[in-house]
């Protein structure tokens, strides 16, 4: 079904869906109450909730009825993202940020939202010099673990994303071993093809894994910029750039996965375009990549649209 997303692909003797999910930090500068028309209306069927967004709102506003925005449009809260700080907290900022922590656990509880994507910390204090040592790693597992149990005790499932500048989880294989070793069968990773693709992951590291251990997937695209130099804004709608999504979803297919596939787009550029426009644009991107992912002409086109999105146009 292309027109509602969800795109069915035959794969040994069953088929399997990849079900495609709108973040809402792709339309950051919208007002929260706004989002649900304009994922509606491009055709969106699930959300991954911006926490920051979602308590801005709640400033204001009751958790019925931040449910309620979603609800009255069918569209259904899958994960929220936005959390980190959690694995190398220490001293004064560990309370704070646990603290804080518990208080989402039980938000996404109330809203019945089943994962939680949590970032790799990035070095203390900023300090980019900084070089964690095993106890560093040792301690950011059983951070991991802790937080694992915390959320399983309300329902909730942690998807660690690793990030390409963070020092202790950079990419899927160390995501994959901190899983393993933080011991909470409430622990699964998050595939952020953007650090996929700028950090040291490798295609081979999806080999074999198991599909449960994937909590989830984000995908967007990159053109023109060095994995190096690249940043959150560089990221574009998929299709458009050199990422290999074609080969990642193979991969994912293999080993059986068949959860969401979430557009995630940190893009100031987009952020300007109307929200419905951006949905609209994003729903016809992700559904061409989950449709014709074996086709190679797919991976690396669509320059001229990346172009005019980086011009701040459609």
């Amino acid at each position: 079904m292309i027109g509602g997303v969800a795109v069915g692909i035959a794969s040994g003797a069953r088929a399997r869906t990849m079900r495609a999910c709108i973040s809402q930090v792709s339309t950051l500068m919208n007002p929260f109450e706004s989002d649900a028309a304009a994922y509606r209306n491009g055709g969106w069927s699930a959300v991954e909730l911006w926490l920051t967004k979602l308590e801005t709102f709640l400033e204001s506003h009751t958790v019925a009825e931040a449910a309620a925005v979603f609800a009255s449009s069918g569209i259904v809260p899958v994960a929220a993202a936005g959390q980190g700080g959690l694995l190398l907290s220490r001293d004064a900022g560990h309370p704070i940020h646990w603290d804080h922590f518990r208080r989402r656990l039980d938000l996404l509880a109330e809203l019945r939202i089943p994962t939680l994507i949590l970032a790799a910390d990035a070095a203390p204090g900023g300090g980019a010099s900084w070089t964690p040592g095993a106890d560093d790693l040792a301690r950011a597992a059983v951070a991991l673990g802790e937080a694992g149990e915390l959320a399983g005790s309300v329902g909730v499932r942690i998807a660690l994303e690793f990030q390409k500048t963070s020092p202790i989880c950079a990419c899927l294989e160390t995501a994959v071993a901190m899983v393993a070793q933080c011991g909470s069968p409430n622990a699964g990773v998050c595939l952020d093809a953007f650090h996929f693709q700028t950090g040291p992951s490798k295609l081979d590291d999806l080999e074999g894994l198991p599909a449960e251990l994937i909590a989830a997937v984000q995908f967007c695209d990159l053109t023109g910029v060095t994995r190096e130099l690249a940043g959150d804004a560089d990221r574009i709608l998929p299709g458009d750039g050199e990422i290999p999504l074609a080969s990642i979803l193979d991969r994912l297919d293999a080993i059986g996965y068949d959860g969401h596939v979430t557009l995630e787009l940190l893009n100031p550029h987009l952020w300007r375009i109307p929200a419905d426009r951006v949905a609209d644009m994003g729903r016809q991107a992700l559904a061409r990549v989950l449709a014709h992912r074996d086709n190679p002409g797919k991976e690396g086109g669509g320059r001229a649209r990346a172009d005019a999105v980086h011009e701040g146009g459609p």
